[in-house]
């Protein structure tokens, strides 16, 4: 049963890849990058300038009716004194009323966008409130919900192609991507408060990971061993530093999707390559715990780098100094000894349900010994006089 559940999301991705815009280059387009059309530019170009093969068939018929051919006849010829044929418009009554163009308010685009606005806001309320209550089934309807909503149906993510927008300043538009900057806001508050809570909660392809993760059997599962697992965590800040560099060296942001597979929510286009590269990832996914996210992805290495400045940080106990059952618990390879990395971190909250539990964690169980401890009557002897 689990493996037709893990079957069926990485189907359910690759239909995702598939529905992808593709661009007529065969390149990977920009998701912010301002186009214009270019649909019958030629065909409009050339009918302004007169051209008469845009005005007739290439068998040279005219592609106007007889009485269009006759009232072309009929037109007035220009005048000498440099009358121009607007001047015979007005006189022949074609006065027409230039609309001017009504430009949106910041009101209208608000009202355009309430929707949108609306769903990121009770989405982003419902995953602090599963992270707040530490509740692992509103953390597993939080993770659904993100894959449904922000991948499939918005793919409204945060991406690296942010992260190059702040350098390059190639940010959306405020105005009409409202929802997006919630989004970013509550992305980088949250990272500085608590830490790579958007990592653990919010992000649509760390929600899928998790999801694969939950459904796949753990014999399928890789241990990967804690050397190895501490150097390949380095991996990420390396791509980051890459991708940085190559983009401030050539302004060129279309390295995005070798490096991320965000795309596959059908943000971006496909190519033989990409999808390749993506299957070989998700393959990777069902045997190794989120090996994307924590060895891999740049997004959440910049995010890591914010961690530093956490606030509100995981509390421990003085028994963690020697106790390990955090340690082993920890999925994403964030607990070292008594030290939580906050780079690593997605305070997927595995070691705080273990801190409240009173039958497991060592600090409950030995303050519970304590008290049950029965008090040592020492009797009183009197000495005789």
């Amino acid at each position: 049963m689990r493996a037709a559940c893990v079957a069926f999301l990485l189907a359910l991705a690759f239909a995702g890849a598939d529905h992808a815009v593709a661009s007529p280059s065969g390149a990977p387009t920009y998701p912010f990058e301002q186009t214009t059309g270019t649909s019958g530019q030629g065909d409009g170009s050339a009918r302004a300038q007169g051209d008469p093969a845009a005005a007739a068939g290439q068998d040279g018929a005219p592609a106007a009716s007889d009485d269009a051919g006759a009232d072309a006849a009929a037109a007035p010829e220009p005048q000498a004194d440099g009358g121009s044929a607007g001047d015979d418009a007005q006189a022949g009554g074609w006065d027409f009323d230039e609309e001017e163009e009504v430009v949106p308010t910041f009101m209208d685009e608000v009202r355009a966008q309430a929707l949108d606005i609306g769903a990121v806001a009770i989405f982003s309320v419902f995953a602090f409130i599963s992270f707040f209550r530490k509740s692992d089934r509103l953390k597993v309807v939080t993770l659904v919900a993100s894959v449904a909503y922000l991948g499939f149906y918005k793919s409204q993510l945060i991406s690296i192609v942010n992260v190059f927008g702040l350098f390059g300043g190639n940010l959306p538009i405020f105005r009409h991507n409202l929802a997006w900057y919630l989004l970013a806001v509550i992305t980088i508050v949250s990272t500085v408060l608590w830490g790579r809570v958007y990592c653990g909660r919010i992000c649509a392809f760390g929600a899928f990971t998790q999801l694969v993760d939950r459904i796949a059997p753990d014999r399928w599962q890789i241990k990967i061993p804690k050397a190895i697992e501490r150097r390949a965590s380095l991996i990420k800040f390396g791509i980051l530093g890459s991708a940085l560099a190559y983009f401030l060296l050539t302004k060129d942001p279309l390295i995005y999707p070798y490096i991320e597979p965000f795309w596959m929510f059908g943000l971006h286009l496909r190519t033989p390559v990409l999808l390749t590269m993506l299957g070989l990832l998700l393959v990777t996914t069902v045997f190794v715990r989120n090996a994307y996210c924590r060895f891999l992805c740049p997004l959440g290495a910049a995010l890591g780098v914010l961690s530093k400045l956490t606030v509100f940080r995981i509390k421990r106990w003085s028994e963690c100094n020697t106790c390990r059952i955090c340690e082993k618990t920890c999925e994403w390879g964030a607990i070292r000894g008594p030290q939580i990395v906050m780079t690593e971190c997605v305070r997927c909250d595995d070691c705080e349900r273990l801190y409240e539990d009173k039958n497991k964690c060592p600090h409950h169980l030995i303050i519970l010994r304590g008290k049950k401890r029965p008090v040592q009557i020492i009797p009183l002897t009197v000495a005789k006089s």
